[in-house]
């Protein structure tokens, strides 16, 4: 099997992103007063951080497509649940 090198590691500007990305959570639950659409944003961030964390902290950036697939599917279909699952809250 062969293996590449990948000579730009991007850690540091990613662990930024993801300190930034959490300080702008901070503030979204402390000035967002709609509850259901600061749960709708405070998951799109999160969503966004983990795919980071996965695509290079796990290294899936730089694997075979099809493991990217296999880790994402997961992850569309919990969108999709919690996607009905706020529907069915505002419907309450």
């Amino acid at each position: 099997m062969l293996t590449e090198t990948h000579h730009k590691r991007p850690y540091i500007r990613i662990f930024l992103t993801l300190t930034a990305l959490t300080a702008v959570e901070v503030v979204i639950a402390t000035l967002i007063q709609g509850q259901t659409l600061r749960i709708i944003v405070l998951l799109g961030l999160a969503i966004t951080k983990a795919a980071l964390v996965a695509l290079y902290f796990m290294h899936l950036r730089y694997d075979h497509r099809l493991l990217a697939v296999v880790g994402g599917v997961p992850m569309v279909l919990t969108v999709f649940m919690l996607i009905l699952l706020l529907m069915d809250r505002m419907m309450m």
